[in-house]
């Protein structure tokens, strides 16, 4: 159980950069909805060349590795909630990286969160 909670950390850690990283790159290349096609395929290149996309990308993709490793030895039912802790990084970081505003009423949802996942990681054990 202890190796599925290091790797998982290793595994949610990468996931939570990747997703900053990526939020942060695509906040900076701009808001694809009011693109047209020609503007979208511009993003796409910007996006290849984009270091935090780019890195962000390599991120995730170490998390999707560790996510591999987990399952060969893990019940899915144990190690899937441990990926919830991603919410608690995201909402932790996020005000600090990204500076946005997380609400008390977001703050209390990603706190049962937490408690979910200690109650499911203790009962793994059993």
């Amino acid at each position: 159980m202890l190796k599925t909670v290091v790797v998982m950390l290793l595994a949610v850690t990468a996931g939570t950069i990747g997703d900053l990283l990526l939020a942060r790159g695509m906040k900076e290349v701009g808001d694809l909805s009011t693109m047209n096609l020609k503007g979208i395929l511009n993003v796409a290149v910007q996006a290849l060349t984009s270091p935090k996309l780019v890195l962000g990308t390599c991120m995730l993709a170490i998390f999707f590795f560790l996510w591999l490793a987990v399952l060969s030895w893990e019940d899915l039912s144990v190690a899937l909630p441990m990926q919830a802790l991603n919410y608690i990084l995201v909402a932790f970081l996020s005000q600090y990286f990204l500076q946005e505003v997380v609400s008390p009423l977001r703050w209390a949802g990603t706190v049962l969160v937490a408690v979910g996942v200690v109650m499911i990681t203790k009962s793994g054990g059993a």
